[in-house]
């Protein structure tokens, strides 16, 4: 079996300089497109034996779905896939013709912003640069399709500051006191449910997390503390993120009728 497109590695490029990181100067610049998958957490409330990423759904490993439907963007110069050090599932559960290990970067951190952080130093280290896109995946959206990453390419390609994939909240939104009962309820009608995954360009996203530091639990928020305003683009309710044992049913049933 052939590796997937978006895990052969490419030749690294000689760096142009130093481009300007500021949003404003990123807009219709060039810049090619890459994926981060930061794969470095456990997944407590997922209940399952082994890190979330790496259980069964559908008869194989999440992260292996989620890596599929990356592979299948040919616009990707590569997908870096970010492990803890102390990593001793992947081997075993994504077997080698599946995804190119020059592709593992064993730099994940105790956060999401750390892996995320240490991920894009990687990401130059095989050529990326300034001005090049990321787009940061979560592992655990497995039902990911191809035409949704596409939408977002082609919505963001050429935005100034970059955006993510998220749903307008149509739920009524209820806010707890803290044991358990409503305080208040929240107007829903400029709320949305954010995804991934987030696309931003490298240098902007770096100096977004530096600032932010580690608390941050998204991309977006990140970028948002900057003062800037990344691109909300329309996603897809089957893009769930595996969090609680109930979502492993929900994904087989989604993934049977594909």
């Amino acid at each position: 079996m052939p590796l997937p497109a978006s895990a052969t590695p490419q030749t690294p490029v000689p760096a142009h300089g130093e481009h300007a990181a500021r949003a404003g100067s990123s807009a219709r610049a060039p810049g090619r497109c890459w994926a981060l998958v930061p794969c470095a957490g456990v997944g407590e409330r997922a209940g399952a034996a082994l890190p979330k990423q790496y259980a069964d759904v559908a008869g194989e490993p999440i992260l292996r779905h989620t890596l599929r439907a990356l592979a299948a963007l040919p616009q990707l110069q590569g997908t870096l896939v970010v492990l803890s050090p102390h990593d001793e599932h992947f081997e075993a559960r994504v077997p080698q013709h599946a995804f190119d290990r020059r592709w593992l970067a064993r730099v994940g951190g105790a956060t999401r912003a750390a892996s995320v952080a240490a991920g894009l130093a990687a990401l130059r280290e095989r050529g990326a640069e300034d001005l090049d896109w990321v787009l940061v995946h979560d592992a655990a959206r497995c039902l990911l399709q191809p035409a949704w990453v596409q939408r977002l390419i082609d919505a963001v390609a050429d935005d100034a500051v970059g955006g993510l994939l998220a749903l307008p909240v149509a739920d009524t939104v209820k806010c707890e006191e803290g044991s358990a009962r409503v305080e208040q309820t929240i107007p829903r009608d400029r709320l949305w449910l954010a995804q991934t995954p987030q696309m931003f360009r490298l240098a902007l996203l770096q100096r977004a997390l530096a600032q932010a530091g580690a608390q941050v639990t998204d991309e977006a928020s990140a970028v948002e503390a900057l003062g800037l305003r990344p691109l909300l683009v329309p996603g897809a309710w089957e893009n769930l993120k595996i969090t609680w044992p109930a979502d492993f049913a929900l994904a087989e049933r989604l993934l049977a009728t594909r």
